[in-house]
């Protein structure tokens, strides 16, 4: 038996930011990972930069600490008054640094085959011995037979769809009818940025959309367009004449954003595209369509980005998300169900795990139906990640415990980030530990 004081599965930004905090208290964590590293939306969805949530967040310690290790590594910008705009890249490396520092153990490539349930606790988590064998020798005496059983005290559910809630057998909130459309970003090398910065500030005057700024000798930009008629888009002529002469299809250019990436002079990455024909994204038909889709749409708009954008004119597909950007899924229901209306009147908890701006941001399938509603700063208190069916099984991320519209606030990295600390600090008061945060900045 392998004996934890915290399991945290999934090890994205929120599950990252729980096993760091979680580890600085001196408790014996464990991180498990179904990928070959961590990051989750960052590295694998591409989804950079991290969307600022106000001048009051709490719980920033290990979004500090990450801003930290990639500014070290030349892997992070501060622009547009956000820090958050990190090189996906090295921030596979970076966690690897930040989970070291932290006495975190990590599994990769590693899948919970089931769980062991014990009056309303989470008893063990089960993995196959094989699984485990490449990261601990001593396994491999054991009988093959045996499969290997994982006990902790807390355990952390940071997989986005929440399957380990699904498979202690939860109660969710989610229902079919809401539902976002998902996105696969992409990453474009050998841009001539400087040449495409001079063009795009010209074409476009609208500081609200773009913006291109040389910080430290490094040219930071971004741009945006969509076919929603809530503004007037500069680049929408280019759009609807590449449509007309084939080169896009219609629904391509439902939403398109690009913008620089930290340490990547010559690369350019893109939000898009939005893929508004399959949005069930519980279903693996579903989200195996949505992928053939995206790529045959990425494929066009790097032809168009050729044909129509100064600079881009030997430009190339350099990286393709190797997952879906996913904006809700699965959510659990919580001890306390945080609701819209806790986000428009700022409701006050006694234990928040995060203090956010960030507006209502839920984007629909169709035209002029997405939510952009801006917010004062509102709390989400820890009840909304703890189970209400199993007493040690706590969320982070994506699947917590609010209802749809909520959580199209509270799903951003920022605020993953704060939960993720949030929690850890919460496991830490139980076990009446303190929390080092010096130790991981040296």
């Amino acid at each position: 038996m392998n004996n934890y004081d915290v399991v945290v599965i999934g090890g994205g930004t929120a599950g990252c930011a729980v096993a760091y905090t979680a580890g600085l208290a001196g408790l014996k964590v464990l991180l498990i990972e179904k990928g070959i590293h961590l990051g989750g939306t960052i590295t694998s969805a591409l989804v950079v930069p991290a969307m600022k949530c106000g001048e009051h967040q709490i719980n920033t310690e290990f979004y500090d600490a990450l801003v930290s290790e990639l500014k070290k590594m030349g892997g992070q910008a501060t622009y547009l008054d956000n820090q958050g705009w990190f090189n996906p890249e090295l921030t596979k490396i970076a966690l690897d640094n930040l989970m070291k520092n932290a006495s975190v153990e990590v599994f990769f490539d590693t899948h919970i085959q089931d769980v062991v349930i014990e009056n309303k606790k989470l008893k063990y988590i089960k993995i196959s011995k094989e699984l485990l064998s490449v990261y601990n020798d001593t396994l491999e005496n054991i009988d093959k037979d045996l499969s290997v059983y994982i006990e902790a005290k807390y355990y952390v559910d940071a997989t986005g769809n929440c399957e380990i809630g699904k498979l202690c057998g939860c109660n969710f909130l989610e229902e079919k009818s809401e539902q976002q459309p998902v996105s696969l970003r992409f990453m474009m090398g050998g841009v001539d940025v400087p040449r495409f910065a001079e063009w795009l500030k010209n074409f476009d005057k609208d500081r609200n959309v773009t913006t291109v700024e040389d910080i430290n000798d490094f040219i930071h930009l971004s741009t945006a367009y969509t076919w929603d008629k809530d503004k007037k888009w500069a680049l929408s002529p280019l759009f609807e004449d590449a449509v007309a002469k084939g080169i896009l299809k219609n629904h391509d250019r439902n939403y398109f954003q690009i913008f620089t990436v930290a340490g990547m002079p010559t690369n350019i990455a893109f939000n898009c595209p939005r893929i508004i024909d399959y949005t069930d994204t519980l279903k693996v038909k579903n989200m195996s369509k949505a992928l053939q889709l995206a790529r045959q749409n990425i494929y066009r708009l790097a032809d168009f980005c050729r044909k129509y954008l100064p600079g881009f004119e030997n430009a190339y597909i350099s990286n393709i998300a190797d997952m879906l950007g996913i904006r809700v899924s699965r959510r659990i229901k919580g001890k306390y169900i945080y609701t819209l209306d806790d986000v428009k009147s700022a409701k006050k908890f006694c234990h928040p795990v995060l203090v956010s701006n960030y507006p209502v941001d839920v984007h629909s399938n169709e035209k002029d139906k997405s939510t952009l509603d801006m917010v004062s700063d509102y709390q989400l208190p820890i009840e909304s990640l703890m189970s209400a069916d199993i007493d040690n099984l706590f969320v982070a991320g994506r699947c917590i415990s609010a209802d749809f519209m909520a959580q199209g606030a509270l799903r951003v990295q920022a605020s993953c980030f704060s939960m993720g600390v949030g929690l850890g600090k919460y496991f830490a008061e139980l076990e009446h530990k303190n929390i080092n945060f010096e130790k991981a900045s040296k």
